[in-house]
């Protein structure tokens, strides 16, 4: 895809850290900048069993991937989400989260393992979202290539209405959007405390 003609959804969210020493921690936190610690990790999937474990950063080929997975392994019924950085396609995270919950899988969060950003969104696919010990969910807001800022506590915007709509949709509330695109700006990650995780909707049970 040309770089150029990506849409603000395809550059959202380009944070990919390597966040160990935040995850061990139980309170919410803010990480140092991405570029610091950043990692291209290739999208890796592992069938054993019921459960599909995920790792690394999703691309465009995300939707065709889960499709293919499924396809060859249709018994599973799991998808475990290891070390999950980022994303260079949001709109693959959206449509791939919404494949996700269309054929009733759940996702959950490995231990000690992490989600970033785009990672986020494909983990409330999840029909149940569950989440290890010492894991950690990381967001922060999004900018375009031209600079662009989200327009806060604009519903008209239609990037914000997306994600709007795709997170209610989700069963999560519209106040996460607006929390996450406070929490912390796009070259840094906030980690959410499980209070926040709880309170958010983000996880079912």
């Amino acid at each position: 895809m040309d770089k150029n003609n990506q849409t603000p959804f395809v550059v959202l969210a380009r944070t990919l850290i390597l966040c160990a020493a935040f995850l061990l921690t139980s309170c919410a936190s803010v990480s140092p900048h991405a570029d610091e610690v950043a990692a291209k990790d290739p999208l890796r999937i592992y069938v054993s069993g019921n459960k599909a474990y995920l790792s690394g950063i999703l691309g465009r080929d995300l939707t065709s991937q889960l499709k293919n997975m499924i396809r060859k392994h249709p018994n599973v019924t799991d998808l475990v989400l290891v070390d999950v950085p980022g994303t260079d396609d949001e709109e693959a995270v959206i449509e791939s989260a919404r494949l996700i919950r269309s054929i009733g899988l759940n996702t959950h969060i490995a231990r000690t393992g992490y989600v970033l950003s785009g990672g986020v969104d494909l983990f409330l696919g999840g029909v149940k979202r569950t989440i290890g010990a010492g894991a950690g969910v990381g967001v922060h807001t999004w900018i375009d290539e031209s600079g662009k800022l989200p327009k806060n506590n604009d519903v008209s915007d239609s990037i914000n209405a997306t994600y709007i709509n795709f997170y209610l949709s989700m069963g999560v509330p519209e106040r996460f959007y607006w929390f996450s695109l406070k929490a912390a700006p796009a070259d840094r990650v906030y980690f959410l405390s499980p209070e926040e995780m709880y309170d958010y909707k983000l996880i079912t049970e």
